[in-house]
């Protein structure tokens, strides 16, 4: 009888997610850093919220409507049903309205946090990454909204980009609502439909978008999108508002001038700035770069927002009888990573441990006390980890881009001094164990 085949798992990961190395890992730790920095600086209190949430807490509030599960990785826990949250700001609703006596108001919270979402992937657009949150709940006063955009501005600027690289683009709901009005769009459905397509039109552009305001649009790979059912003179009209970049509405109009105030420059009124989810109320964000981003061949990409976000002043109130309004940005990390790498004068130095070369097994006691010598001078090091005779240890150290290796033989032993090679020179010194640590310091 022959034996049943084994079937082998795939090393494939699912689309869009990924493998991260440590120079992405590294980039990622020192935006958070400086995020962290300056939301202390701002005043704001740090909070997590679980991944997983009951769907019906979490809401539909996602752009892409057209996939399943609305966009959400979900599963049935015995009565109810769990979902992976998609952003961060749907659960600090849920946390606002579960401790709406006990927080202050307004409240000030900031939260880095993966978020998962159901959607197609592109370039720097992953299904699973990690977003950043700045949030003020409890207010109307429009100085929160100016100030959120002054915080990120801020944010990137220490990241390394200049006043050049990046522009933050202002909206706001209330004109997309009269405009909605003056057109006689008045289902929920038709108005989110007709929003969603109006989000795409930087990816886009207007004769795409058309089609999705319209009968609908087949992309390239043949997925259909449905329409708005809009009519051509709707349509006309439609371009030719969002075309108009005027403000005219009372909350663009004060946020300018909390703007000034701030003596913050680097904004652009836009009316096609729009943000595919449907809770925004009010003024709306959008953080674009100026800068080419390049996929993985080489090839410039239409990059899109690293971030945004918006006023949302109902939605708290949708877990009770909360007059809870609200605003909030966000930034996808690892988009801004993905954009970030690709300027050159962005560079972070990765710390690669000094080898310590084993000679002899029998003398690992020896080779164990000059490893704690350099470990209690605060130096990456290691007695090398692996089997093998002294070519396989310096092509090991040589790959993971060792600054030095320690040679400690029988030669070193009679003498007493320990041999330090460099290998970005390959030089080689003698030394005493005790000075050991600054000689490597002079390397490194």
């Amino acid at each position: 009888m022959d034996k049943e085949k084994k079937i082998k798992p795939s090393k494939e990961l699912p689309l869009g997610f990924v493998d991260r190395q440590e120079k992405e890992l590294l980039t990622r730790d020192f935006i958070i850093s400086n995020i962290k920095e300056v939301m202390i600086k701002y005043g704001f209190q740090y909070l997590e919220t679980p991944s997983f949430e009951y769907t019906d807490s979490i809401g539909k509030f996602l752009p892409d409507k057209e996939r399943p599960d609305q966009g959400v990785f979900s599963f049935k826990d015995e009565k109810n049903w769990l979902s992976l949250r998609y952003d961060l700001t749907a659960p600090l609703a849920r946390y606002v309205a579960k401790n709406y006596l006990e927080i202050p108001k307004p409240f000030k919270r900031y939260q880095l946090g993966t978020v998962w979402r159901n959607e197609k992937p592109g370039p720097g657009r992953f299904r699973e990454f990690i977003q950043f949150d700045a949030d003020y709940v409890g207010t109307k006063n429009l100085q929160a909204d100016a100030e959120l955009c002054v915080l990120i501005s801020e944010i990137l600027e220490k990241c390394g980009l200049t006043k050049d690289d990046y522009i933050v683009k202002i909206s706001s709901r209330t004109f997309t609502k009269e405009l909605f009005d003056e057109l006689n769009i008045q289902t929920d459905e038709q108005s989110a439909v007709t929003l969603r397509a109006l989000d795409k039109l930087d990816r886009l552009g207007w004769e795409e978008v058309k089609k999705i305001l319209g009968k609908g649009r087949e992309d390239k790979s043949g997925d259909f999108t449905k329409g708005a059912d809009l009519d051509d003179k709707q349509i006309k009209v439609l371009e030719k508002k969002i075309k108009e970049k005027k403000p005219n509405t009372s909350d663009i109009l004060e946020i300018m001038k909390i703007f000034k105030a701030y003596d913050f420059t680097n904004y652009q009124y836009d009316p096609s700035v729009i943000r595919g989810l449907e809770y925004y109320t009010g003024p709306i964000f959008e953080v674009n770069l100026n800068f080419e981003v390049k996929n993985a061949k080489g090839k410039t990409i239409q990059f899109g927002s690293i971030g945004g976000g918006g006023r949302y002043d109902n939605l708290v109130s949708n877990f009770g009888n909360l007059d809870c309004p609200a605003t909030g940005i966000s930034i996808g990390i690892d988009r801004l990573v993905y954009a970030l790498m690709q300027k050159k004068k962005f560079n972070i130095k990765s710390i690669k441990p000094v080898v310590i070369c084993v000679f002899n097994k029998e003398n690992i006691k020896d080779y164990i006390e000059i490893l704690k010598k350099l470990r209690e001078a605060k130096i990456s090091s290691e007695v090398y980890p692996g089997e093998g005779n002294l070519k396989k240890q310096m092509q090991y150290a040589n790959k993971i881009g060792s600054p030095a290796v320690i040679l400690y033989g029988e030669d070193e032993i009679k003498s007493g001094k320990i041999t330090l090679r460099n290998l970005k020179s390959g030089e080689e010194s003698n030394t005493e164990i005790e000075n050991l640590p600054n000689e490597i310091k002079k390397i490194l």
